[in-house]
């Protein structure tokens, strides 16, 4: 069984593999905000379990089983916060912290039943994917709305970005997964946004702020 610490750097080299690609030690110690010797020993450590792939001066990769257990972490992370937003009504600003505690109980029961009463979800309150009993994950294709053209209607799928002050961003526009967005026009001098959605007919958005919201197109 592995410790709350094992289970964050699994959950760590997870999440910076799904966005970069590659991890290193230096990328890792930096996410973790921990220094590198102490990750470096953390990484060896993992690796005599068989989690982890570690080769000094390569970058790390999560074996077979070291991706299933990242998977089954993160399942239980994103049940969690949708539980706590569909059933408990808590904003989805709220529900990343008190996640980050409840993803560690053992108990496989409870995360079961949890699912089942939540009717099955595939997505988290923030539109990513909630792994399946195996660890699995399965991506769609979205694109960032920064990549979208003008005269294009779309409609939001997934926020990149969880943190609350990003959230809190969204709630103050009323944004949410699910709008329908017709994108009116680009500033050409810093790739701003101009939408049409809901009552708001001229909201613009930083090409930061598009950068971290994945839409549907439609058509």
């Amino acid at each position: 069984m592995n410790s709350l610490t094992e289970e964050n750097y699994l959950k760590a080299l997870f999440n910076i593999a799904n966005i970069a690609g590659e991890v290193n030690v230096t990328e890792l110690s930096k996410n973790l905000d921990l220094k590198m010797p102490t990750v470096t020993s953390m990484v060896k450590k993992l690796a005599e379990k068989k989690l982890v792939h570690y080769e000094s001066y390569k970058p790390l990769r999560l074996t077979e089983k070291g991706k299933r257990e990242a998977g089954l972490i993160i399942r239980k992370h994103r049940l969690t916060e949708m539980f706590l937003v569909d059933k408990m009504k808590l904003g989805w600003e709220d529900v990343h912290d008190i996640a980050e505690q409840i993803e560690h109980i053992k108990s496989p029961v409870f995360f079961e039943k949890m699912d089942e009463l939540l009717g099955y979800p595939k997505v988290d309150p923030h539109g990513s994917p909630i792994p399946d009993k195996n660890g699995k994950v399965v991506w769609k294709d979205y694109n960032k709305l920064s990549d979208c053209n003008a005269g294009e209607t779309v409609k939001l799928a997934a926020v990149i970005n969880t943190s609350s002050e990003f959230l809190k961003f969204l709630n103050a526009r009323e944004m949410h997964l699910g709008l329908r967005i017709k994108i009116k026009a680009i500033e050409p001098f810093d790739k701003s946004i101009v939408i049409n959605y809901g009552k708001r007919h001229a909201e613009t958005l930083s090409n930061v702020a598009c950068e971290r919201l994945l839409v549907e197109k439609e058509g």
